[in-house]
């Protein structure tokens, strides 16, 4: 479903044409509601990756017959189903510090040969312990091989990709070890073969660490014997029932694999609020420690440089005072908290977990306060503040907020709620020309969906990117649309924009000599969102849950909220390339009715588009923001559900219920089915 011009100007970026770099756009950074961009026939989609890419090590490639798999793991308190804990997903003090390994899996098990692994920790054990082959007796820490007494330590040192010692000045150490044979669920030794299932725990009991704690067990993962890779995984059977199969671990069925590898597994300890914090499945041997550098950078206070999650965890000097003078909130967490949907305030209380996008009457940036409204100022006044003045409630039973601003209202504005993190990378690597395939501007197809591309100013290279990222879309890579969130919501230069959102007529408004935070943080922090794992779909059996998911598409929901997608082989993150994904969203622009629309616009989106939400993770999302309650090891969800862009919507059926313009077909039809059919529909939304 797409017009030729909009092919017309694929096939522009696409064959590298002069112009598309040097499109006459105003100098703009692509920042704020005045993109200088429209829908300019002169403009040329520039692809964000190509055959030139430099791509990153793969994770699972042959080698001198065999199958090498490489991966990354981190330390943990507990094990992986150990529910009355509930202490498994979450993370430590120090984590970024000596706590993550490399692992190297040789397979030559489909020639008749063995498993070799190799470990790389990035301080000395004291027990380098290998757990192998769940069997789930008595407890469900239990494995059948425990190979600590096998393993033959080297180092210390500093070890390569191919876990060879380069130098002998370093802290690293290598682990090796030989698995020559299986062991069965009943603790019987049989031959390696292809297509078995090896779950295994590499646990880092660290030697004299000098931070933290010493002992952490690893992750539970599921290897392919004979095959390569990891994959998700879930239990079967109870612990309590020697006789069933005692929670022992099965790769779950590709139509659970909503992330493709980076999946996550079903989780069983009862961690309703850690769902989407956690590494990709198939996170590569190179990408672990930056990603626990990058989490660290999202969890830093850049105003005191504080960690949020634990006092043991110090201050981070190199991110103190960062944050400002002006900003909305000072680390990324703050808003992004637990990497999910920011709450909603109460009446009255400041938004400092939203965005205010603000314009003039024209939709160019308020000359007296920039393109976004920052609240706060580290020393002084900032821009004014904004509080829900009051809900209305309209004669059919939803709502809408009403905003009170403490300074004069802005002549137009565009109010968001921060979203949810996860899938993010997957949907940078989804090929420019996978998103154009639906656009349909004009309608040509009569079906009543005319989903528009938006078009994004590259702030580093001036070329024109499809734009993927933000409530419509505004930015055309991950790099950018984190950059963006620094610059104005928290009043960070970096080198991607190193000028802060300044009105025309907007002195003393931030720094003016360049980036402060610096590239490698910034990369690690761009790292860790990419690798974010997406959960698992659950309820595969659920009859309710089957069928809803059939209504959701003969309804015509499935129009704009693309179930599959695949990403490109070009992306340079390996864990990234060629994965069969299910965010459902198609990444463009609707629009969606008067019901939904705001007074300004942002590129070529009007007030009422809006980029599809991706749906991946919807099921879960309500615990993430709301967290837990109750006691430690008694904590339970406290929900917290809210839909839309501004969380107006209550409930799924509510969200719904707004959907206008080009979704309004679909809420009708919705809404004409019997109450069983539309509950089958929100069952499979609750699945994702």
């Amino acid at each position: 479903m797409h017009s030729a011009l909009w092919m017309m100007l694929w096939t522009a970026g696409c064959a590298g044409a002069p112009e598309a770099s040097n499109t006459s756009l105003p100098d703009d950074t692509g920042v704020g509601p005045d993109s200088g961009i429209a829908d300019t026939p002169s403009a040329a989609i520039v692809p964000l990756f190509d055959a030139d890419t430099p791509l990153e090590p793969d994770g699972v490639f042959e080698r001198d017959g065999a199958i090498v798999t490489r991966f990354a793991d981190r330390g943990r308190d507990r094990h992986a189903r150990e529910d009355e804990f509930q202490s498994y997903d979450h993370y430590l003090p120090r984590y970024w510090e000596y706590r993550t390994a490399r692992v190297q899996l040789v397979d030559t098990v489909a020639s008749g040969g063995v498993i070799e692994v190799s470990i790389v920790t990035e301080w000395k054990l004291s027990i380098a312990e290998f757990r192998a082959w769940y069997i789930g007796t008595g407890t469900v820490a239990t494995y059948g091989g425990n190979y600590a007494n096998l393993v033959t330590s080297e180092g210390p040192g500093v070890y390569d990709d191919d876990h060879e010692r380069i130098s002998d000045d370093g802290v690293q150490y290598r682990y090796t070890l030989t698995i020559d044979s299986a062991i069965t669920l009943d603790g019987a030794t049989v031959a390696l073969e292809s297509g078995q299932l090896m779950e295994m725990e590499i646990s880092q009991f660290l030697d004299g660490v000098p931070s933290g704690r010493a002992n952490y067990y690893g992750t539970a993962l599921l290897y392919e014997v004979g095959v390569g890779g990891l994959v998700p995984w879930y239990a079967e059977g109870d612990i309590s029932d020697g006789t069933s199969e005692r929670e022992n671990s099965h790769r779950l069925d590709e139509a659970a694999w909503l992330g493709g590898r980076t999946t996550l597994p079903y989780q069983y300890s009862d961690e309703p609020d850690n769902h989407y914090m956690q590494m990709a499945t198939n996170i590569a041997q190179h990408s672990g420690q930056p990603f626990v550098l990058g989490r660290r950078v999202h969890h830093t206070d850049m105003v005191t440089g504080t960690h949020d999650e634990s006092d043991e965890n110090g201050t981070f000097d190199a991110l103190t005072g960062l944050a400002g003078p002006l900003y909305v909130n000072t680390s990324c967490d703050s808003c992004h908290t637990r990497n999910g949907r920011a709450s909603v305030a109460e009446v009255g209380e400041s938004l400092d977990r939203w965005v205010f996008k603000i314009g003039t009457a024209e939709g160019a940036a308020d000359p007296a306060r920039g393109a976004v409204l920052q609240p706060t100022r580290t020393s002084g006044d900032g821009e004014g503040s904004v509080t829900i003045d009051e809900w209305v409630e309209t004669d059919d039973g939803l709502r809408y907020p009403v905003y009170a601003f403490s300074e004069s209202a802005p002549a137009s504005f565009s109010a968001r709620l921060t979203p949810s993190l996860v899938g993010m990378g997957l949907l940078e690597a989804v090929p420019e020309s996978a998103v154009l395939e639906r656009v349909d501007p004009d309608d040509e197809d009569g079906d009543g969906i005319s989903g528009r591309a938006q078009l994004s100013v590259d702030p580093e290279t001036g070329d024109i990117r499809l734009g993927r990222f933000g409530w419509k879309a505004g930015a055309g890579s991950l790099r950018h649309q984190i950059a963006s969130a620094l610059n104005t919501d928290m009043g960070v230069m970096t080198s991607v924009l190193d000028a802060p959102d300044c009105g025309s007529e907007q002195s003393d408004c931030g720094n003016s000599d360049g980036a402060e935070l610096d590239d490698e943080a910034l990369s690690n922090l761009v790292r860790y969102v990419a690798l974010l794992g997406v959960r698992a779909r659950r309820d595969l059996n659920d009859p309710d849950a089957l069928d809803g998911e059939d209504v959701f598409a003969a309804i015509g929901c499935e129009d704009c909220h693309r179930a599959t997608l695949t990403t490109s082989g070009v992306h340079p993150f390996a864990e990234l390339r060629s994965q069969t994904i299910h965010p459902y969203s198609d990444l463009l622009l609707h629009d969606m009715g008067t019901g939904l629309a705001d007074t300004l616009g942002e590129g070529a989106a009007s007030g009422a588009e809006w980029r599809t939400t991706p749906l991946w993770g919807i099921g879960l999302s309500a615990c993430v923001t709301g967290g837990v309650e109750g006691a430690a090891q008694s904590e339970a969800c406290a929900a917290d559900t809210s839909y839309l862009h501004d969380g107006r919507a209550r409930s799924l059926t509510e969200a719904i219920r707004w959907h206008g313009g080009e979704g309004a077909s679909s809420r009708d039809a919705f809404l004409a089915l019997s109450d069983t059919e539309q509950d089958a529909v929100l069952t499979f939304l609750e699945s994702l």
